[in-house]
């Protein structure tokens, strides 16, 4: 299954302050949001879940799922904005691409 990257990445900080998480496509957002999210979900949560689940289908744009992974980490407090990010790369203590720190779903 294509995993529907994003034009650019979205970074979070979940679990410890200073544990950067760059979610680069619809599928990693899908599986970041099911196992990894903080506690504080809300109706945001929900929305971006559905959404990226419904790009992965072929019924909703790659930039949708983006937007609303954006939307659920500011509900969530976990976005790390772009000037906190040195230029071109994540600062230390990022988890790697891809690799979720418990389980993975396939």
């Amino acid at each position: 299954m294509d995993s529907k990257p994003f034009e650019k990445p979205v970074v979070v900080e979940l679990g410890h302050v200073g544990k950067y998480r760059e979610i680069r496509s619809t599928q990693e957002a899908a599986e970041c949001l099911m196992t990894v999210w903080p506690l504080n979900r809300g109706p945001r949560h929900r929305d971006a879940l559905d959404t990226c689940l419904k790009v992965l289908e072929g019924y909703r744009s790659t930039a949708d799922a983006r937007r609303a992974l954006v939307e659920a980490a500011k509900e969530s407090d976990v976005l790390v904005p772009d000037e906190r990010l040195p230029e071109g790369k994540l600062p230390e203590g990022k988890l790697p691409q891809g690799k979720l720190p418990q389980g993975k779903l396939h």
